[in-house]
Formats: structure tokens, C-alpha cells, sequence
């Protein structure tokens, strides 16, 4: 599934007209016959459109979020994915409506998105294409996509503040404040200013030493800052030196750096393996160092965590 280019936003605001009546448009027949329809009945904030009604359709982003199903019989990922957003919607109480277009009847509504594959799900606000969805045809990930983009469109769209208060739903939370902080250390980060960035952080660690957010900061101001000052030839020197600890220690943050997560992992756990004593020690840490970037639930820190403990045990 594709996310939409920002070039079609002309295009799909030429296209965008008029006010809509959703019970009028509800269901009404596309050309070339019905779509095929999931197995549990539709909901009653599924629509089906055609290229007739798209622009209504759209229209209605100005109040509530519109999420477009592109789907073909010639797919057999559309029937399912179709199902899973059905199913979604219908919890959602209005607070935004699914429109189905069968792109083989309706092939000019596939074009205004410049959808590549079928099946294409996007997400449209305020006439304009806000996010594509990705994910696997299961109900969470559906559900947690759909609950980030309310909570992100809730202040934009009035409609979905008034379907969640017809509803008695609670909405979700409204998004703090921008700690300020955090301001002036992201806007260095930003800048490479490093030195100056790790100041900031210091300042709010030595006020909130456990301040989670800030020690996640200081270490990428301070990984940031190694890295700029590395040269171009610091990993075909350090892959011509294996047993310089030090020399691997800056390859693997050329490595991580440039999103070569695996081998800059793998690059630390051959230094351990090589090495003995002081360099073993540096090696580990070094890597551990590396390991505290990212969630202790990434899936590659897991499988480099395992690596290291065969390396060492």
C-alpha cells in the first residue's frame, strides 16, 4: 500500500466540490455493479462511492476524517483488508466514515490518488490526503492507525469531537504541551550543535535526574557528536585493523549513523569475540552504549543482545 503523493493534492482539490449528505450517499450503487461486500454486513459509515459522488464524498474530510478503500474483485488482499476496516468503522460512531471505490469501475478516482497497488487505503482530511496505511489486514494495527490519526485531526475536524460527544465517547487525550525545555536543546540537536544541546540536557538531568525523554536525548547529542567528528575513511580503516578496538567503535557509529543498524552490531560483537581484558571491556560497553539508542524492544537490539552473550559466554 502506497502513501499519497504530495503532488496529487491539486489534483484532488480540483476535484473536491460540494456539500454531502452521507445517508443519501450511503450504499449508493458505482457503476459496473456492487462491490463485493464484506462478510459481515456494512456498516452504516461505509459508503460506497463512484466518480460521480468522489467529490462530495471528500468534501465531507472538512468535518470528519474519510478514509478511502481502493479495492478491485481482481485482488484478493481487497476482500479481507475491506472486511478489517468495516468492522473498524463501525466502532467509530461517525467520527470518520469509509469510502469504498471499486477502481476497475471507477478507474479516474484511482488516478486522482495515484495509487500504484490495489489494494490502497488513504486517509483524507480537510480535502487534503493526510496518511496511507501500510500494516497487515488485522484489526490492531487498523485500530491503532486510525486512533492516531483522530487524536491527531481531533482539533481540525469538528466532526469528530461531536460524533465522539454523540456517542459518549470518551476521546482521546489532547496532546501536551511542548515541554520548553526540550525546545532549545532539539533546536542545537537540529543544527549540530552539540555541545550546545548537551548543556540543555545536562541542565534538565541535574533538575529531574531521572528524566527519561532527557537521558534518551543526551545520548544521541552525544552519539551526534562523535560521528560529525569521524572521517570518511574511518570504516575501511578500521575493517583493514580488526583487532583496533577503538578504530571499531567508530566504524560501528559511522555505521549506525548511516542506518546499517545489523552490521554495526555485528561489526561490536566481533570486537568482543577478537578481544581480551581492557579491549573486551570497551568493546562490550561500547556496544551496550549503542543498544540504549533504541527501544529494549527492538527486534535488532534482541537478536545483537543474544549475540553478545554467546560471544562472551
Amino acid at each position: 500500500m502506497t502513501r499519497p503523493d504530495r503532488r496529487q493534492q491539486a489534483a484532488l482539490s480540483t476535484a473536491f466540490a460540494g456539500a454531502i449528505d452521507l445517508s443519501a450517499l450511503k450504499n449508493k450503487p458505482a457503476p459496473g455493479g456492487a462491490p463485493a461486500a464484506p462478510a459481515k454486513p456494512l456498516s452504516k459509515y461505509n459508503i460506497d462511492v463512484n466518480e460521480a459522488s468522489f467529490g462530495e464524498v471528500v468534501q465531507a474530510s472538512t468535518e470528519v476524517m474519510v478514509v478511502f478503500d481502493l479495492w478491485s474483485s481482481r485482488s484478493t488482499l481487497s476482500a479481507s483488508l475491506s472486511a478489517v476496516f468495516n468492522d473498524v468503522v463501525d466502532t467509530g460512531h461517525g467520527a470518520w466514515v469509509l469510502a469504498r471505490v471499486d477502481v476497475d469501475a471507477n478507474p479516474r478516482v484511482a488516478q486522482a490518488f495515484q495509487a500504484r497497488e490495489i489494494p490502497t487505503i488513504i486517509a483524507v482530511a480537510g480535502g487534503q490526503p493526510v496518511d496511507a496505511y501500510a500494516g497487515p489486514a488485522e484489526e490492531a494495527p487498523v485500530r491503532a492507525w486510525i486512533t492516531g490519526l483522530l487524536d491527531t485531526l481531533r482539533e481540525r475536524l469538528p466532526g469528530i469531537r461531536a460524533a465522539e460527544a454523540a456517542a459518549g465517547v470518551e476521546p482521546g487525550p489532547t496532546e501536551p504541551e511542548e515541554d520548553p525545555r526540550f525546545v532549545a536543546a532539539e533546536d542545537a540537536l537540529m543544527a549540530g550543535e552539540y555541545d550546545t544541546a548537551r548543556t540543555e540536557l545536562e541542565q534538565i538531568l541535574a533538575a529531574e535526574p531521572g528524566n527519561e525523554r532527557a537521558t534518551a536525548a543526551l545520548a544521541q547529542a552525544l552519539f551526534l557528536a562523535r560521528t560529525d567528528a569521524l572521517g570518511p575513511d574511518t570504516i575501511e580503516a578500521a575493517d583493514a585493523a580488526p583487532e583496533d578496538v577503538a578504530l571499531q567503535c567508530d566504524a560501528a557509529d559511522l555505521q549506525l549513523a548511516g542506518g546499517e543498524v545489523e552490521a554495526a552490531f555485528d561489526r561490536m560483537v566481533g570486537a568482543v569475540k577478537r578481544s581480551a581484558g581492557d579491549d573486551r571491556t570497551t568493546a562490550r560497553e561500547h556496544l551496550i552504549e549503542l543498544f540504549g539508542l533504541f527501544a529494549t524492544d527492538d527486534e535488532l537490539v534482541k537478536v545483537a543482545r543474544r549475540k553478545l552473550a554467546a560471544a562472551l559466554y
